[in-house]
């Protein structure tokens, strides 16, 4: 049973965060949920969750990316969990910031180390959906889409990839899309799924992409991505993301690529196309 822990109005709607046992983590974790009217006024709504990226919790999306006004408007809900679980006590997990705590990928560990709490993957798209059943009733889980920001767009990317019948739209805010293929992925892939290079291509979007046969490439609805042009991290070679968008055209998916000129990495950039995100998800959910 979720506890509700915090309770602010915003925009005539509710931000809630909750504390809930996964028993996917093995551990309580934290997540935010928001209320648009609609949902107060007791009217089903759609659902979108939104992942965050390395060294965030689920407060840094909803103290800094304004996305509250616009889930009002459009009247979607948003989920909002944390990035990993926090003080499962394995070995090294708090050493560096690009892996273990505040660094869990999204995916569902292997190797034995960190098997037992880091299965990010599941508890997103198998625990947290029937969390949000049981404790919104106004949640419309069948009309799900997914988002996030740098390793939370990686997430939400290969978690759409891989279950285009469970969510209905997605969007990426400077996603890592190719982890195959940078330092990034290449220290956390192996970490927690092995020396087996063929495992890891299941958390690479560019590989899921290119593994989808016709008939799935037809169920997608378009993807939209959002890209700033000074971004430290696509100068560096952490995101890849012209990797993704040569794939996405060799497969004919619709992915609308934009390069924004002059934005960084930060919520700085998040916050100034949130409405277009969320615009961009209502309109494939509510038709």
């Amino acid at each position: 049973m979720a506890e509700e822990t915090s309770c602010e109005k915003f925009f005539g709607g509710l931000q809630k965060t909750y504390s809930v046992y996964s028993n996917e983590l093995s551990g309580k974790t934290t997540f935010g949920v928001y209320l648009p009217p609609k949902a107060l006024a007791h009217e089903k709504c759609p659902v979108i969750y939104y992942l965050s990226g390395l060294t965030c919790t689920e407060a840094n999306f909803i103290q800094k990316s304004g996305f509250q006004r616009y889930s009002a408007e459009l009247g979607l809900i948003v989920v909002n969990p944390d990035t990993s679980p926090r003080g499962a006590g394995v070995e090294g997990e708090d050493e560096s910031y690009d892996l273990g705590t505040g660094a869990g990928f999204y995916l569902d560990a292997t190797e034995e180390k960190w098997k037992t709490h880091y299965r990010m993957y599941s508890y997103v798209t198998k625990e947290l959906p029937e969390i949000v059943k049981t404790t919104i009733p106004e949640a419309d889980i069948a009309k799900a889409g997914v988002f996030g920001h740098s390793m939370g767009g990686h997430g939400a990317l290969t978690i759409y990839l891989k279950n285009p019948d469970k969510y209905k739209s997605c969007s990426a805010f400077a996603p890592i899309t190719n982890p195959l293929n940078c330092a990034w992925g290449q220290k956390a892939l192996p970490a927690y799924l092995g020396s087996d290079s063929t495992k890891w291509s299941q958390y690479d979007s560019c590989e899921l992409m290119k593994s989808l046969q016709e008939t799935q490439l037809k169920s997608l609805n378009p993807i939209l991505i959002d890209q700033g042009s000074t971004d430290q991290f696509l100068i560096n070679g952490q995101l890849l993301p012209d990797n993704l968008v040569a794939v996405a055209k060799d497969k004919s998916v619709h992915l609308s690529y934009r390069l924004q000129e002059g934005y960084g990495h930060s919520y700085a950039f998040v916050s100034t196309f949130m409405e277009d995100h969320l615009k961009h998800h209502a309109q494939i959910l509510l038709g």
